[in-house]
């Protein structure tokens, strides 16, 4: 081998080496490159999650304060229903109060203050549905006996037939004329 050919061979040897070093510099410039870009679009994602992030936050204090104006709402209006039940009670008190009064008054209405003869009285009558009564004459009740005849009935709707309701059916044609 010969000197120039030796030298060739070094030449080209340098050359490679030259060439690989050139090719691993470009590739690696490529390579940082592509991460700086993968970076840029980490951030700018990192960025819009971030502000996302906040979006929610400030729907969530929202709803947090709807919630709280409606817990104050309810409290406001359980205060006002037991102010509305109060004056029903009382109203309703009051209501009571006078029919007291009224049946106190009423000569038809027998109270256990008028006596326990008239209630005894009362009670004979209406122990004996089928006794004759004169036609002007009435069953006399207290208040509690009236209230309980109202709202005599079975689930079906039926309800006892009255002293004047049984003549009236039984003895159309009576001395008392039949109401159409």
């Amino acid at each position: 081998m010969d000197s120039g050919q030796l030298v060739g061979i070094i030449v080209g040897i340098v050359v490679v080496l030259a060439i690989i070093a050139v090719a691993m510099y470009l590739s690696r410039k490529r390579k940082t490159e592509a991460d700086r870009n993968r970076a840029a679009e980490m951030r700018e994602k990192a960025e819009a999650d971030q502000l996302a992030a906040r979006d929610h936050e400030a729907k969530a204090a929202r709803a947090e304060a709807d919630a709280k104006a409606a817990e104050v709402e309810a409290e406001r209006l359980r205060m006002q229903a037991r102010g509305t039940q109060q004056e029903a009670e009382t109203v309703r008190a009051g209501a009571e109060e006078q029919l007291r009064r009224a049946d106190d008054v009423d000569p038809d209405v027998v109270t256990t203050e008028r006596g326990d003869a008239q209630s005894q009285e009362t009670r004979t009558h209406a122990a004996q549905p089928h006794e004759e009564l004169h036609p002007h004459e009435e069953l006399r009740r207290d208040r509690g006996d009236r209230d309980r005849t109202a709202g005599t009935g079975d689930a079906a709707g039926f309800r006892e037939e009255t002293v004047a309701e049984r003549r009236d059916t039984e003895d159309p044609h009576g001395e008392r004329p039949r109401n159409l």
